[in-house]
């Protein structure tokens, strides 16, 4: 028999603190009585913040108690487009609510449109979508998108509602140079996550290599879309660290300060302390 692979441990990799995740579901089951262990883990690798998306109302008024422990973790809160078809102009007043009473509520998201999944139709999504966005606009608040093969359609409505130079940031991403500059031309944010790891994602290593330092966020999107070594297994905040190293790779940068700049634009995006 060969022997058991080893995975290099996250939290040994020599990170420094002053990370930052952007985008993590930590209010999900896969974590339930385990919080308290990841997060600690996750300040083990070097991450001092962490970017709570809440789905819903609902869903952050259930789960806001959990992270009163925890000061570098603050909130995203907004109606993701696979909920669509349920939205209607009411569930916006609790949302509107919770950003005038809770200062941990930094952006609105994620919104914006799935046309892989179709589980609202498109146009639900851009109802919702276009709703969400007069809200950000209302309050002033930066507003996190998610985009799956729909990248020209959310790029229009956001243009449309006026957002151009105003703080948006593309979760997830995972497209090539050409949308990468579609993105940022605007003045926009991108987040990548660890699919950057894999293999064959050679267009997003060569999109991020080329991203400007200061536009450049990380995220896990956790319990999702683990990186390698680890992928296939439940992700975590800390599993963060091996993003950073691939995207520093591709970059010519030191992992260290690729970890504190991203860091950094996290923190000044959403409107933290500065570490």
């Amino acid at each position: 028999m060969g022997k058991k692979k080893t995975r290099p441990l996250p939290q040994e990799l020599g990170l420094p603190s002053g990370g930052a995740d952007s985008h993590v579901h930590l209010d999900f089951p896969a974590f339930a009585g385990k919080l308290e262990q990841t997060l600690e883990k996750a300040q083990k690798t070097g991450i001092s913040n962490l970017g709570q998306v809440f789905l819903g109302a609902e869903a952050y008024t259930r789960g806001k108690g959990l992270f009163d422990p925890f000061p570098g973790v603050f909130f995203i809160l907004g109606i993701h487009p696979h909920d669509a078809s349920r939205y209607s102009h009411q569930d916006l007043e609790p949302v509107a609510s919770a950003v005038q009473e809770d200062s941990r509520i930094k952006a609105l998201g994620e919104m914006g449109l799935d046309y892989y999944y179709l589980h609202s139709t498109p146009a639900e999504q851009e109802k919702a979508f276009a709703a969400q966005l007069e809200l950000a606009l209302d309050l002033d608040l930066p507003v996190v998108i998610h985009s799956r093969n729909a990248e020209q359609e959310t790029l229009k409505i956001l243009l449309d509602k006026g957002f151009k130079e105003r703080k948006v940031l593309w979760h997830c991403f995972g497209q090539d140079v050409s949308l990468a500059w579609e993105i940022l031309d605007q003045g926009w944010y991108i987040s990548v996550p660890g699919s950057i790891t894999f293999p064959k994602n050679t267009l997003l290593r060569e999109a991020v290599a080329k991203i400007p330092a200061d536009r450049l966020l990380l995220e896990t999107d956790c319990p999702f879309i683990a990186p390698e070594p680890y992928r296939g297994k439940q992700n975590e905040p800390s599993l963060l660290a091996f993003t950073a190293l691939e995207s520093a790779r591709v970059r010519g940068m030191d992992p260290s300060l690729l970890w504190v700049q991203c860091g950094d634009n996290c923190r000044g995006f959403f409107g933290l302390n500065q570490s």
